[in-house]
C-alpha cells in the first residue's frame, strides 16, 4: 500500500542554495512564525540554523537576531 504524505511535514538539510530531502513530506515549518512551507515555494532557509523561513523579511530578521 502507498502511503500518502499529505499534510505530513518533510526532514531537509540545507546546504548553499539547495536542500537535500531526509524524509518524505509536502511541505516544512517555518522556524519563526509557524507557518507551513509548501516545498515548492521554500525560498529561504539557514544552512547554518537549519531551519527553513516564510520570508525573506522573517529570514532577514532571524538573521539579524530580531
Amino acid at each position: 500500500m502507498l502511503k500518502s504524505t499529505a499534510s505530513r511535514p518533510a526532514k531537509l538539510h540545507y546546504m548553499a542554495g539547495t536542500f537535500r530531502l531526509l524524509s518524505h513530506g509536502d511541505h516544512v515549518v517555518c522556524a519563526v512564525s509557524g507557518a507551513p512551507i509548501t516545498l515548492d515555494e521554500l525560498c529561504y532557509w539557514s544552512v547554518e540554523k537549519q531551519e527553513p523561513y516564510a520570508s525573506a523579511d522573517i529570514a532577514t530578521k532571524a538573521a539579524l537576531g530580531k
